[in-house]
């Protein structure tokens, strides 16, 4: 029989339980190996019971001290109840002193006591009882998270000043890094908040006409990571020079939502607009009037001209779908004209293929020759230019070879350089 003997407000301090007679604390804390949150208990005696009833700071310090054993439980093992009880009697019952000491021996949880509104500068000086005095029962889970971050970068080096802060807030990158940004200005002091906006308006002046353009070798959603990398460099180097004082740690996150914005504008764009774009160097009309895309899976698609979308379009509409790891091989093929291309994206390479019959022969011959590609804005332009002129219109792009081991070297030479 388990009968509740004393609880708090929070549901995630410790309660203290009767059970078949015995007094025992019980707390949750970890998950098992389902995720599903785990529960421990140890004994306790009367005069345990009767601080914890009256102290909460001390029935905080017993909780932050109790939580390690129960990370070392894991999710299968068992509460080390020996060593638990045996924080009981130097946690409730001794001097401050002597509680103080017991800290800087024993491992503890930090985070808790601070979301519970521990003063952080008196924990820092080893003065745990010192630091309770104003415990609430009620958690602040911010406060804590605030702690951390500001704690990790400083074991980096990285000190935050107000403005450095202030821009960090406004990403809503404050707590954590990995954060997708956003503009959060009701997160900033609102005295901080105009200096803020004129970081944010030298970082878009700085961007201004860039765009980040999509991947399909990628996935659908994917974008260009060099069109990325470029929009980033040029909006470090804006904030730098305007603002010098500024930690990296806030000027990354301004480029960071700079270069987020437009990766979620491209991404809402359809493949038509996308192709619109990247501009179109080709002319308007085309010669190709059936075209037939296939990947290395076997899988096929025709486009026909009297269509609604473009070939570059829905070529590339056919690429996202299907590309992937195992997948990399993507081949254009026009069969009235006999000529084709075939795209390696695992190689940043393309292979042109056009047939002849030479000598009045009804065989056809095939020449092949290849060439290396200079990422997805290479690969588009090759698209683009056989959509709109075949084979022939390919001759001004990159270095055409007959041999796949003169492409092989000339691939080995580029990613040696």
């Amino acid at each position: 029989m388990r009968d509740v003997v004393f609880t708090r407000r929070s549901d995630w301090i410790p309660n203290v339980i009767r059970e078949d007679g015995e007094l025992k604390l019980v707390l949750g804390a970890g998950a098992d190996a389902g995720h599903a949150p785990r529960t421990f208990t140890f004994s306790i005696g009367e005069a345990h019971l009767a601080v914890i009833r009256e102290d909460l700071a001390r029935h905080l310090l017993l909780w932050s001290a109790v939580l390690p054993l129960c990370d070392a439980a894991g999710t299968r093992g068992r509460l080390d109840e020996k060593a638990a009880v045996a924080l009981l009697d130097p946690i409730l019952l001794a001097a401050p002193t002597d509680v103080d000491a017991l800290f800087q021996r024993i491992r503890w949880d930090r985070g808790r006591l601070i979301a519970h509104g521990a003063d952080v500068d008196l924990l820092g000086r080893g003065q745990v009882c010192a630091a309770m005095r104003a415990a609430t029962e009620t958690s602040d889970g911010r406060r804590a998270q605030e702690y951390h971050a500001a704690r990790r970068r400083a074991e980096h080096g990285v000190v935050l000043g107000p403005l450095d802060a202030a821009i960090l807030m406004y990403t809503g990158q404050y707590l954590h890094g990995a954060t997708i940004p956003r503009r959060i200005p009701d997160a900033v002091d609102p005295a901080l908040l105009p200096e803020v906006m004129r970081v944010i308006a030298t970082a878009e002046q700085a961007c201004a006409g860039m765009r980040i353009g999509r991947d399909p070798r990628r996935g659908k959603r994917a974008t260009d990571k060099r069109d990325w990398g470029r929009m980033a460099t040029a909006v470090d180097a804006a904030v730098h020079r305007a603002r010098p004082e500024l930690v990296d740690d806030a000027v990354r996150t301004v480029s960071f939502l700079m270069c987020s914005e437009a990766a979620d504008r491209s991404r809402s764009t359809s493949m038509e607009d996308d192709e619109d774009a990247v501009g179109d160097r080709f002319g308007e009309s085309t010669r190709k009037t059936i075209l037939s895309f296939t990947d290395d899976k076997g899988a096929e698609k025709k486009w026909l001209a009297d269509g609604a979308r473009t070939a570059s379009a829905e070529f590339w509409e056919f690429v996202g779908d299907r590309s992937a790891s195992d997948n990399e091989v993507f081949t254009i093929e026009d069969e009235e004209m006999g000529e084709g291309i075939q795209l390696h994206f695992y190689a940043d390479s393309i292979a042109r293929v056009t047939t002849a019959h030479e000598g009045g022969g009804s065989d056809p011959e095939y020449r092949v020759e290849y060439s290396l590609v200079d990422g997805i804005g290479g690969y588009r332009n090759l698209v683009s230019a056989f959509v709109r002129g075949g084979c022939a219109a390919l001759e001004q792009y990159g270095s055409w070879m007959s041999d796949a081991a003169e492409l092989e070297r000339a691939r080995r030479r580029r990613d040696a350089e």
